[in-house]
């Protein structure tokens, strides 16, 4: 039984992971860039959901099964237990969602539309659509920026409200108040990332950051 009294201590949180690999490296370093084109920010981001998925998925469930290569029969691995769904905070959220389909195309979608208010930086949310059986499934929650982490932590609020217990929330970049308003609000989310950069202006902004991922992504801006 969970202690909920005044005085329970504060589970502690799952340490982020941050992608230290060269090719992560190399790539947000050209997402970073002004002069990338509509284009290629685009291509940058759904190659660098790639590597993130494949970190994000590194705890799946495997079971043995027989396979008949052309030559012998033999012992491979296929994804057992609990299926994924995908969620995506809308709009940025699908940038990264697209290649994460590309590697589990047989994950289930979900959406969260929220949006941050200019004044007081909370998530206001205007649309919300998950599977039917996203209860029984594990949750991988995509969003390019944790800036004040309000938004990441209101669409987590509304997946666990739906049922589901085992999430992960991936985003391009993170900063250090994001992190820790998730390390509160979710302690038992593990945050994937490529990296957590310096700070948050005063608007919000992750700096350096590399602008507003949705305008980019979009050509809106």
């Amino acid at each position: 039984m969970t202690d909920t009294s005044p005085n329970a201590p504060i589970p502690s949180a799952i340490p982020p992971v941050v992608l230290d690999h060269p090719l992560v490296r190399h790539k947000l370093t050209r997402l970073r860039q002004a002069s990338t084109s509509t284009a290629g920010f685009r291509r940058l981001t759904r190659e660098l959901s790639l590597l993130m998925c494949y970190e994000a998925t590194r705890d799946l469930a495997v079971e043995p099964i027989e396979i008949e290569t052309p030559l012998e029969r033999m012992e491979g691995w296929a994804l057992s237990g609990k299926k994924l769904c995908f969620v995506s905070v809308l709009r940025a959220g699908n940038g990264i969602l697209d290649g994460m389909l590309d590697l589990v195309p047989a994950a289930r979608v979900g959406h969260v539309g929220l949006y941050r208010d200019p004044n007081t930086l909370e998530a206001v949310e205007y649309y919300l659509k998950f599977p039917e059986d996203v209860a029984e499934r594990d949750c991988i929650v995509v969003d390019p920026m944790l800036a004040t982490g309000h938004s990441a932590a209101a669409a987590i609020d509304r997946v666990k409200a739906a049922g589901v217990t085992n999430i992960v929330f991936v985003c391009l970049l993170a900063s250090p108040e994001g992190v820790a308003h998730m390390n509160e609000r979710h302690p038992d989310v593990k945050i994937v990332t490529c990296a957590i950069d310096r700070e948050l202006d005063d608007h919000g902004y992750i700096r350096p950051g590399l602008g507003d991922a949705g305008d980019r992504l979009f050509g809106t801006k």
